[in-house]
């Protein structure tokens, strides 16, 4: 027999303290998985039902989002097989005994409320969904704030995110660890597989720079190329959505394996594409919404703006530093040089005017250790006017050149020692991860050392643990060593570095007498 609903209805004023105690516990919490589990186990205590269930629409209205359900005996769930389609108001008693409530506020469908299976084995009747009818307006209600309350808590931790990022980025530290830092973040606050960031490649298209993932190795360094449809619509400045990316024939084989849902964004400020967020779910994994397509979209503009600004900081900075520069090498070659120049030739007067053979003979060295070192002066003076795009791009050279550069402030010239060819077999890659690695040992050492003889060691002929051929930077001093409970903040930053290329970095004794100070090791694949 059908019970045909009365809109109108009103529940028995017998009830009206169990409806209200219903409605309080249903309307006391903010979380949404809690919020519907509560609503389930409300409903079947208030209607007397074996089970109870509220599933909801996806907040952007396509499919399913939510589901919850209370089985009171274990057992209903198998009873009743699959739930009724749609989300209209059921009332007709099927075999199971259903009953169905839309859930709205606001005149929105939220989703449906359904119950079945009375326990005194009976139908629904007109008061149970006069009940369940009010029970389902504040349900509405409270799922409404519940999402109200979720969707702030995600702007607050994208709001979070984009400080961390602008903090990383113009705290004027190393630009590779503040773009990993951009891509831990966008992994982090989309609930995502992998965060990369891709930065314009020399030779066109997009190079990946930043991965963070369980397998960051696998995508580092990969260039797509600016054929490539999807480069072509990033560098234009538009966004990307992909449903999966496993088997859009857009993306690259070898960066998509694996991934679902992804969103590319471009990061531009100023009209400037300066490069592109990538944040991809697993895949299988449910799609982006809407309101975190647009989070997402905000944090890139505000990554992106945020990047900018350290460029033009690190511009600034580097214009300082020439600027210093170019003052050391006219003060080198217009006293130093000068001066040292002077004193030669006075020895030189000296050793002339002796009638003592060892006189003669020791003044003489000492002219010779002044044109030596005028010569080295004068290198240094090269390579102070020198700009870095005015230098070879082998590795052997660059090496010299950041340790040329860390002669200045540290007083003396570290030594160095190359095995294997290593300007052949090394790739772009892991040579510009091991200059920066070395430039950190190297400060390192200036700063927290106090060493007076460094040791720089490039190996290209050495075997990984996995018997994989790479490339051994080994930077050794004979300073005070690494003391206990001190900070190890660039070490960590060497062996992270290392081991997003697969290598590995770490340290021990160095080469001062009985193992005094620190060596610093830090290898990679090619």
């Amino acid at each position: 027999m059908s019970v045909e609903p009365d809109p109108g209805g009103t529940p028995n004023p017998d009830d009206v303290p169990r409806l209200l105690d219903a409605m309080r516990a249903v309307g006391s919490g903010l979380q949404l998985r809690s919020t519907l589990e509560r609503i389930c186990e409300t409903a079947a205590e208030l209607a007397d039902a074996r089970y109870a269930a509220v599933e909801l629409t996806a907040e952007c209205g396509d499919g399913l989002a939510e589901h919850a359900d209370k089985d009171t005996d274990g057992r209903a769930v198998r009873r009743i097989g699959r739930l009724p389609d749609g989300y209209e108001e059921v009332s007709q008693p099927s075999a199971a005994g259903f009953l169905g409530v839309p859930i709205r506020v606001q005149g929105e469908s939220l989703g449906t409320f359904y119950l079945a299976e009375k326990r005194d084995g009976g139908p629904f009747g007109e008061h149970d969904l006069d009940m369940v009818r009010v029970l389902a307006r504040e349900a509405g209600i409270a799922v409404g704030n519940a999402r109200l309350y979720g969707a702030a808590k995600r702007r607050e931790r994208w709001i979070d995110g984009s400080v961390a990022v602008t903090t990383a980025l113009l705290s004027g530290g190393d630009a590779d660890e503040a773009l990993q830092v951009v891509a831990e973040q966008a992994r982090r606050l989309s609930d995502s597989m992998a965060g990369l960031v891709l930065l314009p490649a020399a030779a066109g298209g997009l190079e990946i720079v930043a991965v963070a993932s369980e397998h960051p190795a696998r995508a580092l360094g990969l260039v797509v190329p600016p054929e490539n449809a999807v480069a072509g619509q990033i560098l234009a400045g538009k966004a990307v959505f992909v449903e999966d990316a496993a088997s859009d024939p857009r993306m690259l084989a070898d960066l998509s394996r694996g991934y679902g849902p992804t969103m590319l964004l471009p990061l531009r400020s100023g009209g400037r594409v300066l490069g592109t967020l990538v944040m991809a779910r697993a895949a299988g994994a449910r799609p982006f919404t809407d309101a975190e397509r647009t989070l997402a979209a905000q944090f890139a503009s505000q990554a992106a703006l945020a990047l900018m600004m350290a460029e033009a900081q690190r511009d600034r900075e580097q214009l300082a530093v020439y600027e210093d520069r170019d003052r050391i090498a006219r003060d080198l070659h217009d006293l130093v040089i000068q001066r040292l120049f002077a004193t030669g030739m006075l020895l030189e007067n000296a050793q002339r005017r002796s009638v003592l053979p060892e006189v003669r003979q020791g003044v003489g060295k000492a002219v010779d250790a002044l044109d030596v070192t005028i010569q080295e002066i004068r290198t240094a003076i090269f390579a102070l006017q020198q700009g870095p795009a005015e230098f070879p791009t082998g590795l052997r050279t660059r090496v010299l050149r950041e340790i040329n550069m860390a002669a200045v402030p540290l007083g003396f010239k570290p030594s160095h020692r190359f095995v294997g060819r290593v300007d052949t077999v090394v790739g772009e890659l892991t040579a510009k991860n091991l200059i920066a690695a070395l430039r950190e040992a190297l400060s390192n050492a200036f700063r927290h050392a106090g060493a007076s003889r460094i040791d720089v060691t490039v190996d290209a002929t050495v075997r990984l643990p996995d018997e994989e051929p790479g490339v051994r930077l080994t930077v050794a001093d004979d300073g005070v060593g690494i003391p206990e409970g001190g900070r190890r903040s660039g070490l960590k930053n060497l062996k992270r570095r290392a081991e997003s290329l697969g290598g590995d970095s770490w340290y021990g004794p160095g080469s001062g007498k009985d193992g005094g100070g620190t060596s610093v090791v830090w290898e990679a694949p090619y």
